[in-house]
């Protein structure tokens, strides 16, 4: 089993869920207002008069094979946008309950 947490700017919302809707991954835990910074490029997301942009932040367990399908939609939806910020990586999971 792995964990997919994935980063991305607001706009990106209803892709990001329908990837993993596509992707068959049904389970996830969304955490909205996320501010943070690109560790390469974009702009800053702090919520600010200055940085007013905003981050979201989604976190999905799914099986190994999931993985790159949901890797994927995700790189498309990145590429097709780049410059709104969208970052996925993908951890083992040890044990759940």
């Amino acid at each position: 089993m792995k964990a997919v947490f994935i980063a991305f700017d607001q706009a990106h919302r209803e892709e990001v869920i329908a990837a993993l809707n596509s992707s068959m991954m049904r389970g996830f835990t969304c955490f909205e207002d996320v501010q943070g910074r690109g560790s390469v490029s974009g702009e800053p997301h702090y919520g600010s008069h200055a940085w007013p942009g905003m981050n979201s932040a989604i976190l999905s367990m799914c099986e190994d094979d999931r993985v790159p399908v949901i890797m994927e939609r995700l790189r498309k939806i990145d590429h097709e946008r780049p410059m709104l910020g969208l970052r996925a990586f993908v951890l083992p999971v040890e044990e759940s309950l």
